[in-house]
């Protein structure tokens, strides 16, 4: 509580600090109101480090942090209010032909009585801090201030070498034994055989599943492979649904959304059939038995051999499954704990120049029981720390002798939280409000943590974007194993996906308990102070459940099932302090035009609503909205008429039936965008020259009728990425188009059939441009002679390109290539290991049609191999798309 607390504040401070408040509080005559709230604020925040540490053993310093937490989240909506008044004053003066008369008569009333109501709440926050810092001297609290090597150590971190270790420690043995009994072991009594994992949280159960499922021997031995995590949620309907949708991803084909469960066991058992297959069942907690039969006589229709895996902690979710064999895994040696443990801590060999803190290494190794979890995170933990009063505190900490349960780790993994910076402890605080096994998008959690002003501006950073920041702090998590499974599908892409370990997920929830909570409709005991809520119930009826009424300062609301249009009323009518809404994959035809009063919200998710048709224009009046999710939505027949309204926005994602995208607006604070299955689009931005000067990145997929870009192009002189796919009638060349300036690092064509040539306007980003990438475009018959003037071109890939069938002369001259991908291009790559040889000999990666054998490769990069095919169809879903 004491972190949240901590961080809050320091967020309002620093906006009390800034200029723009500063000015604010002359021109509203509360400069004075503003300072005493300061100076309360900055004696309390003094001794929150030692309440933080206190609190765990004080009942009363608990509730007197909770106080404290309540008044700063209403500190932090009256500032809010601040930034919107002034946000709407902005709004006025540019765009006042927009319904003037309202917004005159709005911003009148507003500037004559604003100041006086601002005053009066800054009195009452003021006096209910001054009470706050009197009780503060009943628990002899001391200042202390955070410990600025912990708080800057923010870094960029090569997020791939966390996706396929070279080796797992200590689980070779294990992995053959299990690979034996996959290859070997059949009753032939029976079509499916059962084997189940049986351990600890935290000993690697998953781990060595996923070395198994994706060894050579395995790969080659099964017809096809599956993988579903199944976590406490048995539903027989949402396995098979899960099953469907990892055999089809397997080959290349899709599942519909709306089938019903007929239709799912039907298509599940036409999969199956005569097929030998092996399928993963990851951390199951069913110890129903009669469940398991349900879904196992959906499954009995594969040939002979085929395989399940079952993880587990529980020998009776073994025995309920009909298990065939049990493998129960144990703890790793000693020597195996320390290898890993100075895999984590060290960089290579790096030990060996400090044998002090190797041997007390090897005591704190010696205190973590064998579980790698818990090894593998405090080596994280002290990774590049040099102090031996660092690495003594953790082998010291009085979170050793506390009296736990038998093999639990919690407390290991506590204590590197407690080691986290504060904005790090809210971030990840924060990610408990998600389900267990939930893959994560890094863009879409940045933007949920900027809805809530999670990420910080500071002055070493101050220069880069909040999403930069944000992508530092997931990097962050992931070097102390917070995060793990890090996969970036789309080389050179700044996308990327992750999971937390399911006892990591306990932790947060242990963290967060009063702030972030999953809630079920027929819960009865219900705790009122939480502010982060994620509904769980599985079936919605019309009527609005009573428990919403018990809830009133909540600021996010997550649904991960469809929701009533009259739910959507009720928490848009009653949750006025909302900044995150998500009702992705809704189902309602209407939003309601009350949206318009949340001047809090900043991230909307109503992706995948397949009903929704229009949007009230008065979702202009969020002038505070960073995020827009409305990919999916199909039947939207146009976007509000006031969009330019929206001035904070930052990121978009649509799909319309509209003809054109944006008319007559500035939307200068938009940063990404992307465009999806709009059948009808003619025309992407219209009137908007000088506008849109801060996109970063643009996406656009299967806009049919949209014919070019150079029109608009020209006005993104900040854009960064550029991704276009499967657009028949889009030409790219266009009329004096090759002196634009443009700031181009990634370039991605995909499927378009009018592709000829490369257009000249990619040399206006000959210094930038380092990545390249042209796929399945059939008339594309040559790269153009000034390619070589891309001076920072780092990786170039061409795929399906039939026609193309030969490099530029002056190849050679792309001294910065590093990687060059050749495939589905037979007469160039033929040319390219012969006469054109020469060209390329200097790029140290090259892989060319028929060249795969050559390239060296473990078993760990099986999967990757397997999965490039379906890497580039599937591309979009896995980047853009992510169900919070």
């Amino acid at each position: 509580m004491a972190e949240l607390a901590s961080g809050i504040m320091g967020n309002v401070l620093q906006k009390l600090g800034s200029v723009v408040y500063q000015e604010l509080s002359l021109a509203w005559g509360i400069k004075s109101d503003l300072r005493r709230l300061k100076r309360a604020m900055s004696i309390i925040r003094e001794v929150l480090l030692d309440a933080e540490k206190k609190q765990a053993s004080n009942p009363l310093l608990r509730l007197w942090l909770g106080q404290l937490n309540d008044v700063l989240h209403d500190a932090e909506d009256l500032f809010d209010e601040i930034e919107y008044q002034a946000l709407r004053n902005q709004v006025v003066a540019t765009h006042g032909s927009t319904s003037r008369k309202v917004l005159h008569s709005f911003s009148s009333s507003m500037t004559r009585a604003f100041p006086f109501k601002l005053a009066h709440k800054i009195k009452g926050i003021r006096e209910r801090l001054d009470e706050i810092e009197a009780d503060k001297d009943k628990f002899n609290l001391t200042e202390q201030r955070e410990d600025g090597r912990i708080k800057h150590r923010l870094r960029e971190i090569d997020l791939i070498s966390f996706v396929h270790p070279s080796k797992v420690i200590g689980r070779d043995k294990d992995k053959e034994n299990i690979i034996n009994y996959l290859l070997m072991h059949s009753d032939v009594r029976k079509n499916i055989n059962v084997i189940s994992i049986v351990g600890l949280g935290g000993l690697g159960k998953t781990t060595l599943a996923k070395w198994v499922y994706n060894n050579e021997r395995v790969v080659q031995t099964f017809q096809l492979r599956m993988w579903v995590c199944v976590s406490e949620d048995f539903s027989v309907t949402r396995l098979i649904k899960e099953i469907l949708k990892s055999a089809c991803n397997a080959i290349g084909i899709g599942i519909d959304e709306n089938w019903n469960v007929d239709t799912l066991q039907t298509r599940l058992r036409e999969l199956l059939k005569d097929q030998k297959f092996l399928l993963v069942l990851d951390d199951v907690w069913n110890e129903d038995r009669n469940k398991w039969i349900e879904l196992r006589d959906l499954l009995i229709d594969g040939s002979e051999g085929s395989k399940i895996i079952v993880t587990t902690r529980s020998d009776l979710v073994a025995s309920a499954m009909s298990t065939d064999s049990t493998y129960n895994l144990k703890g790793l040696s000693q020597e195996d704990c320390l290898s890993l443990f100075v895999k984590c801590a060290f960089e290579e060999r790096e030990e060996k120049q400090h044998p002090n803190l190797l041997k007390i290494g090897k005591e704190i190794v010696g205190k973590c029981k064998g579980v790698p979890l818990a090894v593998k995170t405090l080596g994280s933990l002290l990774h590049s720390k040099v102090d031996e009063q660092e690495w003594e505190f953790v082998r010291d900490n009085e979170i050793w002798k506390l009296e736990q349960k038998e093999n639990d780790i919690l407390p290991v993994l506590r204590l590197s939280y407690d080691q986290l910076p504060i904005h790090l402890k809210r971030c990840f605080a924060f990610c408990s409000l998600f389900p267990k096994d939930h893959k994560f998008y890094s863009y879409l959690l940045i933007q949920a943590w900027m809805a809530h002003e999670l990420i910080l501006e500071t002055s070493i950073i101050e220069k880069q974007e909040l999403e930069y920041v944000g992508n530092l702090y997931i990097n962050e998590l992931v070097s102390r194993s917070f995060f793990q499974d890090v996969e970036k599908d789309i080389p050179n892409l700044p996308i990327y996906t992750f999971k937390m370990h399911d006892l990591i997920h306990d932790l947060a929830i242990s963290i967060a308990q009063g702030e972030c909570s999953e809630v079920d409709f027929d819960a009865k005991d219900i705790i009122r102070t939480i502010r982060h809520l994620s509904f769980s119930t599985k079936d919605l009826s019309q009527e609005v459940p009573k428990c919403l009424d018990k809830f009133t300062k909540v600021r996010s609301v997550m649904f991960t099932t469809k929701q009533p249009v009259s739910l959507a009323e009720a928490c848009i009518s009653r949750f006025m302090s909302l900044r995150l809404l998500h009702f992705g994959g809704s189902s309602f035809e209407v939003l309601p035009s009350s949206i318009g009063t949340l001047k809090h919200l900043k991230y909307i998710d109503l992706s995948y609503n397949e009903r929704i048709m229009e949007l009230p224009n008065s979702i202009c009046n969020l002038h505070h909205l960073q995020t827009l999710l409305l990919d999916g939505c199909k039947k939207l027949e146009r976007l509000p008429k006031d969009m330019r309204n929206m001035i904070s926005l930052r990121y978009l994602t649509i799909t319309t039936k509209s003809t054109w995208l944006l008319k007559n607006g500035s939307l200068n604070s938009l940063r990404f965008l992307f465009i999806d299955d709009c059948p009808r689009l003619e025309v992407l931005f219209q009137g908007m020259d000088g506008c849109l000067t801060n996109l970063r990145e643009l996406g656009i997929w299967s806009c049919p009728r949209l014919t070019t870009l150079t029109l608009y192009i020209k006005h993104l002189t900040s854009l960064e990425l550029l991704e276009i796919g499967n657009c028949e009638e889009l030409v790219l060349m266009g009329e004096n188009d090759q002196d634009l300036k443009l700031n181009l690092r990634i370039l991605s064509i995909l499927r378009l059939p009018k592709l000829e040539v490369l257009p000249q306007w990619i040399q206006g980003s000959a210094n930038t441009l380092q990545y390249l990438q042209i796929i399945d475009c059939e008339n594309f018959t040559s790269l153009p002679e000034w390619l070589p003037t891309l001076k920072s071109l780092r990786a170039l890939e061409i795929k399906n390109c039939p026609a193309l069938s030969s490099l530029p002369e002056q190849t050679l001259c792309l001294t910065t290539l590093r990687s060059l991908k050749i495939k589905g291009c037979p007469e160039l790559s033929k040319k390219c290991k012969r006469e054109d040889q020469p060209k390329i000999a200097h790029v140290p990666e090259v892989e060319l049609d028929e060249d795969i054998s050559s390239t060296s490769s473990t078993e760990d990069d099986v999967e990757i191999y397997m999965s490039r095919d379906r890497t580039i169809v599937e591309w979009k879903m896995l980047t853009m798309k992510a169900c919070m």
